[in-house]
């Protein structure tokens, strides 16, 4: 015979010739040479030496033993006093009820929603991330889920996980945000013939993502045909003359006809406008000529005014001085007096009459009455 003992959190597996027979707790037992005793600790797992079913027919057994199927679409989360100690994949595993406290939480990976109660801190852990997928849709943002191609859902902004299986997943985004579109170098004939290039803009945003993912291949691409035609027709029906005069209120006729299509497409047009209408060089050369036609004919007009104004002041002062001779001889004093300025000195040659001439000029005669 031999003596086993078997100690404290300890459990004894006693087998006689191979077959299993009974389990023994602490305490000391004495065996026949061919029976066999197995000691496990009850604070680690256990390991069946033979099929586990063969000793789980031992209810004694079986009652102290936490026995978790998982199956092939399936993993357990093991927590170990409370704290996550492993995961489990598809297999059979065996725990001892001890003072060691095992809980485990089965979960279905065939699926993509998680509904177990997991919480996030949980799904980021090293030992969980390989399992589960991530998409976040930011604030200013709006998505459609997608799942083997087949549209599930709305989602808001927010942070998603779903399971990692063999599911395809696909988020499509879109930006809530006003945003805009540059439509630059359009080709556009005026009703006159007059081929113009202009580069304008417009300003939109999203309103409804399932109009303008679900129902609309490329909305982005239609919106900007929509604005392109929409101008084209505003250029086409105006002469050039015409569109110089109201290019300020393009912007309201071309949302007018672009609104329908867009509220087809999920979309809310806010805004449009011309920066630039570019003209061929001979419709720009005969532009510069007319414009400079138009300063030079006000420039003449200008000139003409003041022509006329100073030949009136001229004449009002000739009248003046036709009626006082004493007006018309300080004002040819005036003349004397600018000439005198301007030389330096006067040598004067001659008989007295000459003397008598400049008296004539610079003195006034006295007449008597």
């Amino acid at each position: 015979m031999k003596n086993v003992r078997v100690n404290a959190y300890q459990v004894g597996l006693v087998f006689k010739n191979g077959v299993y027979q009974r389990m023994v707790t602490t305490g000391n037992y004495w065996f026949w040479l061919n029976e066999t005793v197995y000691i496990y600790d009850v604070t680690k797992a256990f390991t069946a030496p033979i099929e586990l079913n063969m000793l789980l027919a031992d209810a004694e057994l079986a009652n102290i033993l936490h026995v978790v199927n998982v199956k092939d679409n399936q993993i357990a989360l093991h927590y170990k006093n409370g704290l996550l100690e492993q995961v489990l994949t598809a297999g059979r595993y065996t725990f001892w009820k001890s003072v060691v406290q095992h809980e485990f939480i089965l979960a279905d990976i065939s699926k993509i929603e998680i509904t177990e109660n997991i919480n996030r801190a949980t799904l980021l852990s090293k030992l969980v991330a390989p399992y589960v997928r991530a998409y976040s849709v930011e604030a200013h943002e709006k998505a459609v889920l997608f799942a083997d191609g087949k549209y599930v859902q709305v989602l808001n902004s927010g942070v998603y996980y779903w399971w990692k299986n063999n599911i395809a997943i696909h988020v499509g985004k879109v930006d809530t945000r006003q945003q805009q579109i540059e439509i630059n170098g359009q080709e556009i004939l005026t009703k006159d013939k007059a081929a113009l290039r202009i580069n304008g803009y417009a300003q939109y945003k999203v309103t409804d993502i399932e109009k303008a993912l679900l129902k609309n291949k490329e909305y982005e691409r239609q919106l900007y045909v929509s604005f392109q035609l929409a101008l084209r027709e505003y250029i086409g029906m105006m002469v050039f003359d015409e569109l110089l005069e109201k290019k300020e209120i393009i912007g309201t006729f071309i949302l007018q006809a672009v609104k329908a299509n867009a509220d087809n497409l999920g979309v809310e047009v806010s805004g449009f406008g011309i920066r630039d209408i570019i003209l061929p060089g001979d419709v720009k050369e005969i532009m510069n000529q007319v414009l400079v036609a138009e300063n030079k004919a006000q420039a003449n007009s200008i000139m003409r005014r003041e022509e006329t104004a100073s030949t009136r002041s001229l004449l009002n002062t000739a009248k003046l001085m036709e009626d006082n001779q004493m007006l018309f001889k300080l004002k040819e004093m005036e003349y004397v007096e600018k000439i005198a300025d301007k030389i330096n000195s006067i040598s004067v040659n001659g008989n007295g009459m000459l003397i008598d001439q400049l008296k004539q000029i610079f003195v006034p005669t006295n007449k008597s009455s």
